[in-house]
């Protein structure tokens, strides 16, 4: 599973058990992401648990640095048995924007800051996966 983690949002994806293909899951609330993933991890196996880490260009902090931190010490000691792992997730959210535009969606879709957060959330995925 990745987890693009965002103030407000929070995109979410998983890949298929053969572990080829990053999928979109769902974008939720960040304010219901625990629940979520308490539920969720009670029906899914899941190996391990991918986080985008924002940085600056020149490997400083963001100002959602702090959020994410402060997010991975809550997940493990709630999910202590789910291996975490943080990823560089620069230019995600640029590349997701991007990808919904070579797909030829709408304007309207492409404003759609929750699919934008699930697409970055997949590309995160997708990007770990291939370099394994």
């Amino acid at each position: 599973m990745a987890i693009d983690y965002g103030g407000k949002r929070t995109g979410l994806a998983v890949t298929d058990p053969l572990q080829i293909i990053a999928n979109g899951l769902t974008t939720v609330d960040t304010k219901e992401l625990f629940p979520f993933l308490k539920n969720y991890f009670s029906k899914e196996q899941v190996e391990l648990v991918i986080i985008g880490e924002p940085k600056n260009w020149d490997e400083s902090d963001t100002h959602a640095t702090p959020l994410v931190k402060k997010f991975i010490e809550k997940f493990k000691k709630d999910f202590p048995g789910i291996p975490l792992l943080t990823v560089d997730e620069r230019y995600t959210s640029k590349m997701a924007k991007q990808a919904m535009l070579d797909m030829g969606m709408k304007k309207k879709q492409r404003q759609n800051k929750k699919l934008v957060d699930e697409i970055a959330a997949t590309i995160i995925l997708q990007e770990y996966m291939e370099r394994l």
